[in-house]
């Protein structure tokens, strides 16, 4: 995406200035392409962002005002950026604003107090922005507030169900009333039917007193004692007691299928279950640079206890993370697998005259490098023919494969013309990439070959 960025590196502690005046200038036009990016140190070391959320304060010109997230962007380094929205760039003047960071163990801090301009553009001349306030804290309120509302409404649509069922049940006295007619009626009928010649069942009174009606059709004994047999019809107590005590808490919806996270929900404030969700678009999330989707195992054991398992379906890959008692957070921990071992090797452009070594059997020693899964690089091969000198470097690395820091090493060099005496070089690899061979013990071939068998973590 291309963007317009205004670079803001900030070392976190109590002596800076509480404001600093920028030179960064955005354009009212610059829709979506206006963003600040941060870096923030911390007595000379990248400041973790793991287990925070970082709020951007900005008040406009105009008087209006915006609280907004910034997106974390890599949590070990400490970057994090905020693009403006379309409501914030139309707002041109001055801009007041400031970074604060918010942890999960109720700890805040300012990070700093900064400002910048928004130029109006020549085709907004016209337009004069409307004074806004947002928060988006505020708009999480809200909905929670209409969420509520419908559970409200729903209330009362269940209760006013259930009194009109009420109004259809029938009173004590007036059931009994029915009762008492239906009685006199069957008396009234057993009185005139009792001695009936023609009862083709030979039926009584007192038979009927008994629990016999005349002309119905009674079961034989066989259906009689295969109905009572029917295990399916009539389960046993144990049976019931089982389903009574079941589980019936829905660790998945209905269909078996895992629940969707909406966006903006924080990962670790889900119950146990089976979810799934676009990475990037919650917080807490395993790797912000992944806009993919995502499935989420999370268990519960209580006491602030959790365990979330986190894979990417694109990628296929893994990461876990746990929260420990009371709720404190241990960050996020990826899976590494056999096909993480597996790395690919780059050929450097070399030059100030230096070549590839071949030996003298043919075999070449092509110089090459490659980074683990663990960030280690790894520089093999050989070099031969070209300058020696302390800032005349002999190739340069591909960026993402840059040290940590600047360093030396020491490395073999070739005999030739020093007989019996090893020889070594002195290496120089710096932080911007750049590799160059700034000495050599023969004085008398010091370029015939330079052999570099070397690992170092990169940045």
């Amino acid at each position: 995406m291309v963007s317009k960025n205004g670079r803001l590196d900030f070392d976190v502690n109590a002596y800076t200035s509480s404001s600093v005046s920028t030179s960064i200038n955005f354009w009212t036009q610059d829709r979506q392409t206006a963003r600040l990016t941060f870096k923030l140190t911390k007595d000379g070391v990248p400041l973790p962002l793991a287990a925070v959320t970082g709020k951007l304060v900005l008040v406009m010109a105009d008087g209006s005002r915006f609280i907004r997230d910034v997106t974390i962007v890599d949590r070990v380094n400490g970057q994090a950026e905020y693009v403006l929205s379309d409501q914030e760039i139309k707002h041109h003047g001055n801009v007041q604003a400031e970074l604060n960071l918010y942890y999960t163990n109720d700890q805040s801090m300012s990070v700093h107090q900064f400002s910048f301009n928004i130029s109006k553009s020549l085709i907004d001349q016209d337009i004069v922005p409307i004074t806004e306030y947002y928060v988006d804290e505020f708009e999480a309120l809200r909905a929670k507030i209409n969420e509520l509302y419908k559970e409200s409404i729903q209330t009362i649509e269940d209760l006013r169900a259930k009194f009109e069922d009420l109004e259809k049940l029938e009173t004590k006295q007036g059931a009994q009333s029915k009762a008492n007619e239906a009685l006199a009626t069957a008396k009234k009928y057993m009185d005139t039917h009792a001695n009936n010649k023609s009862n083709p069942h030979s039926v009584t009174k007192s038979q009927v007193g008994l629990g016999n009606v005349d002309n119905i059709k009674q079961a034989s004994k066989a259906d009689f004692d295969s109905h009572v047999a029917d295990k399916i019809l009539h389960t046993s107590e144990a049976e019931k007691n089982k389903w009574n005590n079941g589980q019936l808490y829905k660790l998945t919806q209905d269909n078996g299928l895992a629940k969707l996270i909406p966006d903006g929900t924080d990962l670790l404030t889900l119950p146990p279950g089976l979810y799934y969700g676009i990475n990037n678009r919650l917080l807490n999330n395993p790797d912000p640079t992944d806009t993919g989707w995502f499935y989420y195992d999370i268990r519960d054991g209580g006491s602030g206890r959790k365990m979330i398992l986190a894979t990417a379906s694109f990628k296929n890959t893994m990461w876990h993370a746990t929260v420990h008692t009371n709720s404190v957070f241990r960050g996020w921990r990826r899976f590494l697998t056999d096909a993480d071992i597996v790395t690919s090797w780059k050929v450097p452009s070399l030059s100030k005259g230096w070549k590839q070594y071949v030996s003298s059997d043919g075999f070449p020693h092509t110089l090459r490098y490659t980074k683990d899964a663990f960030g280690v690089v790894e520089i093999i091969g050989s070099i031969t023919g070209g300058v020696i000198g302390n800032d005349v470097e002999a190739f340069t690395l591909l960026e993402g494969y840059f040290p940590l820091q600047s360093f030396h090493f020491i490395g073999v060099a070739s005999s030739l013309g020093t007989p019996g005496v090893p020889q070594y070089h002195r290496t120089y690899i710096g932080t911007d990439g750049r590799v160059c061979v700034q000495s050599c013990s023969n004085t008398v071939n010091p370029n015939e070959f330079i052999t570099f068998g070397v690992r170092f973590k990169a940045k």
